[in-house]
């Protein structure tokens, strides 16, 4: 039988998580478009998703191995706050320093006349996949399968809502069906760079374990916080995202005590 390494697996289930977004993508190719309702719920759904994954398979891991490498006391909780900090930190100097557009705000970080706006559209998803492709890589490289497969389950699945919405948004930018599918398809494939890199750094530095672990966390807890929220309150369907972001959390609570 074959036995894939943490990196590899982290590779492999990033992958697999960032074609998601190609799924989710698909019903434009069908001339299908679901109700702004049912997008900022399925939306909501993916911030729940996120929001579990950032406590149960991140915060908590890295809560541990910080005790198991320091002992008790406040020296764990301190590093895992820091690096929670840090890794938010570090997503809000990229959203500020990269040119990038959001459908819904508009522009923003510095002025980029020179880029069309589809490709300002698309850094401001890659800046949104990247960390989640960071913490599917770092959790498969801190624990393996156990650890890896919830994370990347949970992350598959909110990637889903999150290429329709990206491919809807682009069809209302006259964008033709093939074309928003594509580039929604696109925008998932930096998740198993940053899976990759994840899952090194954690597997070839085990002191660091503890920090990417918590780091991944604050990465994606920013984008949960800054883009996805927002996004599904703008429209007046704040009561259907907010159930959804509840199924949406206890669904991934269930999928981590059960799989992990």
């Amino acid at each position: 039988m074959l036995t894939l390494s943490p990196v590899m697996l982290g590779l492999l289930g990033s992958l697999l998580a960032g074609l998601m977004t190609s799924v989710g993508a698909a019903p434009v190719l069908l001339g299908r478009t679901p109700s702004p309702e049912w997008r900022d719920t399925s939306l909501g759904f993916a911030a729940g998703v996120m929001l579990a994954a950032s406590f149960f398979s991140l915060i908590i891991p890295a809560l541990v191995a910080a005790e198991t490498r320091f002992g008790e006391g406040p020296i764990p909780a301190l590093i895992v706050c820091v690096a929670i900090l840090i890794g938010m930190g570090a997503v809000a100097l990229v959203n500020e320093l990269i040119p990038h557009e959001h459908f819904s705000v508009g522009r923003e970080g510095p002025e980029a006349a020179s880029l069309r706006r589809v490709w300002l559209f698309i850094i401001a998803i890659t800046i949104h996949n990247a960390p989640e492709g960071l913490a599917v890589g770092v959790a498969f490289g801190a624990e393996g399968m156990d650890g890896g497969f919830p994370v990347a389950l949970g992350i598959g699945l909110q990637n889903a809502p999150e290429g329709l919405a990206v491919a809807v948004a682009l069809l209302g930018e006259k964008y033709s069906a093939r074309r928003a599918f594509f580039i929604a398809a696109l925008t998932g494939l930096v998740e198993p760079v940053t899976g990759f890199l994840g899952a090194a750094v954690i597997v070839y530095a085990q002191p660091l374990l503890p920090w990417g672990l918590a780091f991944a966390a604050g990465a994606m807890l920013y984008v949960i916080s800054h883009e996805i929220i927002p996004e599904t309150h703008r429209r007046g369907h704040q009561n259907r995202a907010t159930a959804g972001l509840a199924v949406g959390l206890v669904v991934m609570l269930f999928l981590d005590v059960w799989l992990g």
